[in-house]
Order: C-alpha cells, then sequence, then structure tokens
C-alpha cells in the first residue's frame, strides 16, 4: 500500500505540480487584484475536484464502453505521459497539456478562467486524466481520490497565495523543478507502458 501510494503521489504531483503550473496562473491573472487571484484560486480548485472526481467513478466505465482494455489504455496513457514528460524536459510548450498556440490566444479573452484553461486542459488535461483511470484499474479508488484531492488542495493553495509565491519562486528554480518533474514523470510513463505491453502482449514478459 504503501508503495502505491508513493507511486500515486509521485505521478499526480508531477503531472499536477502546482509551482510549475504557477507561472501560467500569474500570466492570465497579471490584470487581477490579490483578492480576485483568491476567488478565483478556490473557483479552479473546485472545478478540478469535480473533473477528477468524475474521472475517480466514470473512467473505467468510459474505456470499456469503447472496448479498450485498462492495458491497452495504460500503454497509451504511458506514451502521453512519456511526450509531456520529454517536453518538460526540453524546456518546450506541452500543447496537448496546456493549450496549443491558437487556444492560449483564445483563452485570454474569456471571461470563465476557473474552468476553461485552468482546469482543463491546463491541470486536469489528457495526462492527468490518463494518470487518473490507469491508477484506479491498478489501486485503491479511495487511495487514488484521496492522492488526487491532496494534490489540488496544495495546488488551491499555491494558487491562493499566488501572489506570494510569485516573488520568492525564481526563473531558475521553476527550471530545475520542471526538469526534476519531467525525469520523474517519464520514468513513470516507461513502467506504465512495460506494464501494460507485458500484459497485452504475454510473450514480453
Amino acid at each position: 500500500m504503501n508503495s502505491e501510494l508513493v507511486s500515486a503521489f509521485g505521478a499526480f504531483f508531477a503531472i499536477m505540480n502546482p509551482f510549475v503550473n504557477l507561472p501560467i496562473f500569474l500570466a492570465l491573472t497579471s490584470d487581477f487584484k490579490v483578492s480576485e487571484q483568491r476567488k478565483l484560486a478556490i473557483r479552479v480548485a473546485l472545478a478540478c475536484l469535480l473533473m477528477s472526481g468524475v474521472i475517480l467513478v466514470a473512467g473505467q466505465q468510459i474505456i470499456s464502453f469503447f472496448g479498450i482494455t485498462i492495458d491497452q489504455f495504460r500503454i497509451a496513457g504511458g506514451i502521453v505521459l512519456a511526450h509531456i514528460a520529454w517536453q518538460m524536459l526540453s524546456g518546450q510548450s506541452i500543447a496537448s497539456h496546456h493549450g496549443t498556440d491558437d487556444e492560449k490566444n483564445h483563452m485570454q479573452e474569456l471571461t470563465q478562467l476557473a474552468f476553461y484553461p485552468l482546469a482543463f486542459p491546463i491541470i486536469v488535461g489528457p495526462g492527468t486524466i490518463a494518470t487518473i483511470i490507469i491508477y484506479t484499474g491498478q489501486s485503491d479508488v479511495l487511495l487514488v481520490g484521496g492522492v488526487v484531492a491532496g494534490i489540488i488542495l496544495l495546488l488551491g493553495l499555491v494558487f491562493y497565495f499566488a501572489a506570494f509565491f510569485g516573488k520568492i519562486l525564481s526563473d531558475t528554480m521553476r527550471v530545475i523543478m520542471t526538469r526534476l518533474m519531467g525525469m520523474i514523470l517519464l520514468a513513470i510513463a516507461v513502467e506504465m507502458v512495460a506494464s501494460g505491453a507485458k500484459a497485452v502482449f504475454p510473450g514480453l514478459s
């Protein structure tokens, strides 16, 4: 149970890292007052909890509806995570998780930032969704839900005090953290692909 908890925490913290996402939050709320930032932070956390809760409960049923096994999804999800991790390591923009340039330009025109783009696709994007479904297929749902809720709570707190963290978190620290989380996420992605491949192709084991 402890190893599952550590593995799940590592995966979700890497993909939903509050400090990596903080610069995006600050950029999107650059014209906001501190009180407005804090109201938005609460709404973002609630939106993330709602989305994650739906995926926790219905994710397995959704992939089953399309005739996809958890092992097949584990391979696909691992590839998505590996792609995101590689972009984190190389310092590239993560279009699959944070949106394309056109989407970002459209984001600036929207008033409802809490759900789109902050909750989706920036925080609960394809990588997060795949990770939730994969872990609920191999671990206790309550354990996964608790880990995700804990990460979202931490994220909400970091966003709530964004003005403070924005002053003390230097660009160098952000880059180092992004690279470190990218390496951790890549290792987790490799494990997902390997485990899924062994189940789908028994001859490999």
